[in-house]
């Protein structure tokens, strides 16, 4: 598909400098946000622990082994020894940026998926969920969509951040439709903006701003309220209760 380079100039906020140029507005009150520090976020289905790879590795491994699909789009796995992927655990994340959380399932306290916290950059105000991988434990049940929540719910209301960014390959439908779902806003595709696995990778670029984020909240805590289930199927989207907030 050919892309349009023709600029259209965007409908943003601005004021005027004094050589009557269109700048961004003053942010008088602006503090850089903090950083995520090792404490847990816990929901009414699940608890976001931050990764440790002696706790949660086994348990990850025996989730992940059974769907070798949720690897595709990922820059490292599969992993055919459990060892192996406890060892790459072990190297890989325990870090700051990223910064590991797993999925806890409080029902049984197993952990079945992972996500995270990068690109982390306080000052500006801007951070980025990812390396997210959900088991079929956790696929299409209210623990994925909490986790998520309690995520953006730390990162707007506790950490301060005015923008939560999702990015993905551009050809991973399944990533960008969840993004949409969850409330992010689609922005744009960045060509051959990485490799991995011997791949060139077309960028799609997602993000929630901290305007979005009061009818977000509103939507999901209706979406996840008791009352909207009935034996484990919904009486509205999530969709449907974000939109009754805007």
């Amino acid at each position: 598909m050919p892309f349009n380079f023709e600029w259209q100039k965007p409908e943003l906020p601005f004021q005027s400098n004094k050589h009557g140029q269109e700048i961004g507005l003053t942010l008088d009150d602006w503090r850089p946000s903090e950083k995520p520090i090792r404490q847990s976020l816990t929901g009414q289905y699940c608890r976001l622990e931050p990764f440790d790879s002696t706790l949660h590795g086994s348990d990850l491994f025996s989730a992940f082994s059974t769907e070798a699909l949720n690897w595709t789009y990922l820059p490292y796995g599969p992993f055919e020894q459990r060892q192996d992927f406890i060892d790459w655990c072990a190297a890989t994340c325990h870090t700051d940026d990223p910064f590991f959380y797993s999925v806890i399932d409080t029902a049984n306290n197993n952990a079945t998926g992972v996500a995270s916290y990068l690109r982390i950059t306080p000052d500006s105000g801007s951070l980025e969920v990812g390396h997210i991988h959900f088991s079929p434990l956790m696929q299409g049940t209210r623990l994925a969509t909490e986790a998520m929540f309690l995520m953006m719910q730390h990162a707007f209301d506790k950490l301060g951040y005015r923008r939560y960014e999702w990015k993905c390959d551009a050809l991973n439908a399944k990533s960008c439709a969840a993004a949409q779902r969850f409330g992010f806003q689609f922005e744009g595709i960045f060509r051959q903006a990485t490799v991995y696995k011997q791949r060139s990778r077309d960028t799609a670029w997602f993000a929630v701003i901290d305007s979005d984020w009061p009818a977000l909240k509103k939507g999901y805590q209706s979406w996840l309220a008791a009352e909207n289930f009935k034996n484990e199927k919904q009486f509205r989207t999530l969709k449907q209760c974000i939109d009754a907030h805007k």
